[in-house]
């Protein structure tokens, strides 16, 4: 799987920085241009550990799971991990 488009990393930069603002978190002084180099550095962690991910599942989930199922289940363990919600 590619890296996402230039768009859609800017379209999840801005939503992550809404989803901050909304939790009146701070993002530390960063500027729009560091979190941007996040998401894109974020996006190519998930292209090179993808294999490494799907390895780790169990085998009737790693061969019945669609990459989308995954990708679900990998985001629900990650929110409720770290407490942060869609």
């Amino acid at each position: 799987m590619p890296t996402m488009s230039g768009a859609d990393r800017v379209g999840v930069g801005g939503q992550f920085q809404i989803n901050v603002s909304r939790r009146r978190d701070s993002l530390a002084g960063l500027l729009k241009a560091d979190v941007q180099a996040a998401v894109a550095a974020v996006d190519d962690w998930v292209v090179a550990n993808q294999a490494s991910f799907n390895a780790a599942l169990p085998l009737p989930a790693r061969t019945s799971l669609t990459a989308a199922q995954k990708a679900e289940l990998l985001a629900l363990v990650l929110q409720r991990r770290y407490d942060v919600g869609a």
